[in-house]
């Protein structure tokens, strides 16, 4: 169920998102998760890439920190490799 929100806090609310999912570390996690569905063929079919865990997962089960609420994870709680190319933007 979308959020309901005026005009102005829908756009703002899309630029704040838009900023947060292009920080380094969400696009490392993106193109982690990415090169691991590649690898992982057709067993990745509607899961989700578990950063924490390291495996795929059902949607539902990868969300909400699996069921500990969202406030205890952290940063370093995910593997995330770092590529050469995150490197050099840091």
């Amino acid at each position: 169920m979308p959020q309901k929100l005026s005009a102005a806090a829908k756009r703002a609310k899309a630029a704040r998102d838009k900023a947060y999912a292009m920080t380094p570390e969400r696009r490392a996690k993106k193109a982690h998760a990415q090169r691991e569905r590649r690898k992982a063929g057709s067993k990745a079919n509607g899961r989700d890439y578990d950063h924490k865990d390291g495996r795929f997962k059902s949607i539902s089960a990868n969300r909400g920190n699996d069921g500990e609420g969202t406030k205890k994870e952290g940063k370093r709680k995910y593997r995330v490799p770092i590529t050469r190319k995150a490197k050099k933007k840091r």
